[in-house]
């Protein structure tokens, strides 16, 4: 099926499709419907190719070796920094720090930014984030006796800015704020420009988590109003091991390293050391060289395809998803439900978590998860490392369907297909 994105630019999902050859399988004798990629989504042809060239053919260690290798190696990683600064709209490839995951970009700010902490400074997160953006804060909290605050969240998955205003947990005591830019169970898509805004009234630094929203929408740092983006490369058609910090850089240049080892210094001596400007002060050791090039890869691919197109082709799946779960009986959706005119969600992404409710009480999401993908379907079943969420809803966990860019309609039917059979099979 062909269609055209707002700018007119045509989506062809069959032809996407064809990219990704994991997705020809089969699971049994079903069709595989692939539906986790929020947990990881699935790689193109061009990017695991790109990383098959550059371990045959170019593969050194970088910013080291003398040799025709060595400068090809350091081109090719020092290329896909500079691209990385295009595809987020950053001021240049200097304000942009690779990291192993979103994960530990968070902790590189927790551990960095917490070195100016002290006892009584308030740090503030949400009760929706993912554990990466939640522990690293508790734990700086722990080393400083900082206070950790949060924002609570609304029936409908959204945060209680209201609660929030009206118990002033953005104030002269915050020093840093990190939100999720899009909430891995809920979908919900946060007011991070607004929240950034009432943290740098009072002179916080402010920090989204973009693992779910840099994958499936246009990202200009400049209009997102933050300070510092965590991202993860395995959730935007991009190789595991590789996430990217992006900072502005008169931040960046004021922030103490994060790890001691080689290439993050400027010059060492047994009476102390000297360490070099942002982004290699950050990268100690040797980096991932080739999970660099392969994200670079996987970035110039979701460009040629457009970050428009991919958006309004996720939204539209979604939209279809949230109809079509709705009128499974006994399904309970978590976080915003609303369809404009067109049928599109209000304010969430393509991330749907839900409860199954059966006869004899709730299905167990493994059970769930279990039972779909005997019949083709790969969903995640837990509380998707986001347990304070499930608790602030008073459930333990629920199974997440998560859609991008290679995802069909039929996908969706499959899903309900499957769930449809779920709840027969255990309503027995």
């Amino acid at each position: 099926m062909t269609t055209l994105d707002p700018t007119g630019i045509p989506f062809d999902v069959e032809a996407i499709r064809g990219d990704f050859p994991i997705l020809d399988r089969t699971v049994g004798q079903f069709p595989l419907a692939y539906l986790d990629s929020a947990n990881s989504s699935q790689k193109p042809q061009v990017v695991v190719e790109t990383i098959d060239d550059h371990y045959l053919n170019h593969y050194a260690n970088v910013a080291r070796a003398m040799h025709t290798l060595g400068a090809e190696a350091t081109e090719a990683y020092e290329g896909a920094r500079s691209r990385l600064a295009r595809f987020i709209g950053a001021a240049g490839p200097q304000e942009i720090v690779f990291t192993k995951n979103a994960s530990e970009a968070l902790n590189l700010c927790a551990h960095t930014l917490g070195s100016s902490l002290q006892a009584g400074d308030e740090i503030v997160v949400s009760v929706m984030e993912h554990h990466s953006n939640i522990v690293p804060w508790q734990l700086l909290c722990e080393r400083t006796g900082a206070v950790l605050r949060w924002f609570e969240v609304t029936p409908d998955g959204r945060l209680d800015l209201d609660k929030a205003a009206a118990d002033n947990l953005i104030n002269e005591r915050t020093k840093i704020v990190s939100i999720a830019w899009v909430s891995n169970v809920l979908g919900t898509v946060n007011p991070v420009r607004q929240i950034a805004d009432q943290a740098h009234a009072v002179g916080a630094t402010m920090i989204a988590d973009g693992s779910q929203g840099v994958p499936q929408m246009t990202t200009d740092v400049s209009e997102l109003g933050v300070d510092l983006l965590a991202f993860t490369g395995h959730k935007m058609v991009g190789p595991t091991g590789i996430g990217v910090l992006w900072g502005r850089y008169g931040l960046l240049e004021k922030l103490p390293p994060f790890l001691g080892g080689g290439e993050m210094i400027e010059v060492v001596r047994m009476t102390g050391s000297t360490f070099a400007p942002p982004p290699a002060r950050f990268e100690a050791g040797t980096p991932p060289i080739v999970q660099a090039v392969g994200l670079a890869a996987a970035a110039d691919y979701l460009d040629t395809i457009s970050m428009a197109a991919i958006a309004d082709h996720e939204q539209a799946i979604t939209g279809y998803a949230l109809a079509e779960l709705q009128q499974i009986e006994g399904l309970t959706i978590l976080g915003p439900t609303e369809l404009d005119s067109q049928g599109r969600p209000v304010d969430r992404g393509g991330a749907v978590s839900f409860a199954l409710q059966g006869r004899y009480g709730q299905i167990h999401p493994h059970d769930i998860a279990q039972m779909l993908d005997a019949r083709g379907v790969a969903v995640r079943g837990g509380h998707h490392c986001a347990r304070p969420l499930h608790e602030a809803y008073g459930i333990q966990s629920s199974t997440r369907a998560s859609f991008y860019l290679y995802t069909t309609r039929g996908e969706i039917d499959q899903l309900v297909d499957a769930l449809t059979y779920t709840k027969k099979f255990f309503d027995k």
